[in-house]
């Protein structure tokens, strides 16, 4: 899986102080993106041992709330293998941080995959220019839902 790198600090994508994986490749394509440059797959440059390394770094600190993926789309298809293997390894390494995830797909159409078992909160749907609204905390347009998946499972909604 290709990325266009790992953001550190960042308080825009999810709550408290928290690392972005800039994942590429999106078939969503939506007008008024804000990164458009991460739709082709091929873009960026394939994850490495050294970016994980520093990321865990990162959030071995302490302060850290947790990682956020965003892009391009985490749940583009050929991300998907990559994204759970990397959603599982932070559960396991890191159990008290949590996993955001934005996702131009709505949870109605990926709630099965099994990655969103080891996510926290999901900000689904896809971006919709006309919908903008920058007071709509952690999401770009008014369609879109912030999803707490505990809550969401638990009340097996």
């Amino acid at each position: 899986m290709n990325i266009h790198g790992i953001e550190y600090d960042s308080m825009l994508n999810g709550d408290g102080l928290r690392a972005i994986i800039w994942v590429s490749g999106c078939n969503h394509k939506c007008p008024g993106c804000q990164n458009p440059q991460t739709w082709n797959p091929n873009s960026g440059s394939p994850i490495t041992t050294d970016d994980l390394n520093r990321l865990f770094n990162y959030l071995d600190k302490g302060y850290p709330s947790g990682v956020t993926f965003s892009g391009g789309d985490p749940l583009f298809p050929e991300n998907r293998s990559t994204v759970l293997y990397l959603c599982k390894l932070l559960k396991e390494k890191y159990p008290n941080k949590t996993i955001w995830m934005y996702t131009g797909y709505l949870y109605e159409e990926v709630k099965d995959l099994e990655i969103l078992r080891y996510v926290d909160m999901l900000v689904d749907g896809p971006f919709e220019k006309d919908l903008a609204d920058v007071n709509y905390h952690w999401a770009g347009s008014t369609n879109q839902n912030v999803i707490d998946l505990h809550h969401t499972v638990t009340q097996n909604v």
